[in-house]
């Protein structure tokens, strides 16, 4: 039978090379840093490192490192369980406290990702008599996380709030029990951040919830790296916040759901992914907690993360690229054609610069892109060097 499938298989992803959207996986020899060794799929050596989440620089902070260890040591590699069996520990209840004090919400469950996080919210608080309104760019994970409830769909352009309340009169026109607005804080394939404020006026004006994946802002962005809601002074109107452990947070993973604390009451006793998946490592948890504290005197890593992204970007808007606007660590370099921007991530990498090039389904047809992420790790000469390498690969594709 498999042959038969196989030819199918082969002639797919041959389909997908041949379009210029393959998408190579390259193998490192080193721990995630601002510098890191290709040890296999490009160019081997040492070669800084523009694509990762990596925004604090701590996940190979030593401080990590350490509390890791000595969580290994005192809790164990694995709970090989699920929570409501056997799978809650102490550290594992102290990290749901921290997070739900450090974002301000009432209540904090964790999950193994941030993916199973927002696949167990909507089909466990929505039926066929609600509805969801969400934006047209959110992540992945919430869209399936949609398809997996039963509650009636709306979907707004990008940041339009005109839309937006077009799509929730429907809803509300339509005799929606409950009505839930969801939106990813920053949009991680163009670092816009969404408006937050408009948002909840709008959801207070038509008695909608507001759900917020904050994964991108969370330890970084706001004041004291509470993220968007925190940046747009909305702590307290956001129902729902969920996020990841594997981006600043230490860049591991896992993720959570920290919201009213009915919402997570429900959570624990009806979302699927936490009854049916195992339990985070505790070796996360404890490690996660020391990023906490790390968090609470970061001030100075998110004042270089600033200073590096206002670099970067506005070097390279000298230099005539097209670069989406904002602020955001997030810095796409727009090219257009997928084929171009996977042999400008090839020249980069040869350059010693380790970038992706972004390409359908990943982004819309047409709008392939090299996402370059900025890390407080970086210094000066790191990102002067990244962009002087754009330079240098511009020219040899224009020749």
């Amino acid at each position: 039978m498999f042959d038969s499938v196989r030819d199918d298989l082969r002639t797919t992803l041959d389909e997908i090379r041949a379009a210029g959207l393959h998408k190579p996986e390259r193998v490192i020899g080193t721990p995630q840093s601002a510098t890191v060794a290709v040890t296999a799929g490009g160019r081997p050596g040492d070669v800084l490192n523009f694509c990762a989440n990596n925004y604090l620089g701590l996940a190979d902070h030593p401080e990590v490192i350490a509390a890791a260890h000595e969580a290994l040591d005192r809790w164990g590699y694995g709970m090989a369980s699920v929570r409501f069996i056997c799978g809650t520990q102490e550290v594992h209840k102290e990290l749901e406290g921290r997070l739900s004090a450090f974002l301000g919400q009432e209540d904090t469950i964790l999950y193994s990702s941030c993916f199973d996080a927002n696949g167990g919210v909507f089909e466990t608080l929505l039926g066929a008599e609600d509805a969801v309104i969400s934006d047209a760019l959110n992540h992945a994970s919430i869209i399936d996380g949609i398809r997996l409830s039963k509650a009636r769909r709306f979907r707004y352009a990008n940041r339009d709030m005109a839309d937006l309340e077009q799509q929730l009169k429907e809803a509300a026109e339509g005799g929606a029990r409950r009505k839930l607005i969801v939106t990813d804080g920053v949009f991680s394939m163009d670092g816009y951040v969404a408006p937050l404020r408009e948002i909840c006026d709008l959801a207070e004006r038509y008695d909608a919830m507001v759900m917020v994946d904050d994964s991108h802002a969370v330890g970084f962005v706001g004041p004291g790296g509470r993220g968007t809601p925190e940046l747009h002074g909305v702590m307290d109107r956001v129902d729902i916040i969920t996020g990841t452990l594997g981006k600043a947070l230490g860049g591991a993973s896992g993720g959570y759901v920290a919201a009213r604390a009915e919402i997570v009451a429900l959570l624990r006793q009806r979302s699927r992914p936490y009854l049916f998946s195992n339990t985070l490592a505790p070796v996360i948890a404890a490690a996660s907690l020391k990023v906490i504290d790390l968090l609470e005197s970061a001030g100075e890593l998110r004042e270089r993360l600033a200073a590096n992204t206002a670099l970067f970007r506005s070097r390279m808007t000298e230099e005539g690229f097209d670069i989406l606007p904002g602020d955001h660590a997030i810095a796409p370099v727009m090219i257009g054609d997928a084929s171009v921007a996977g042999r400008m991530a090839e020249l980069l990498l040869e350059r010693g610069v380790y970038v992706i090039g972004f390409s359908y389904p990943v982004v819309p047809q047409g709008a392939a892109r090299i996402r370059v992420q900025l890390s407080a790790a970086h210094s000066t000469d790191d990102v002067n060097r990244a962009v002087d390498a754009f330079v240098a690969a511009r020219a040899e594709l224009d020749a």
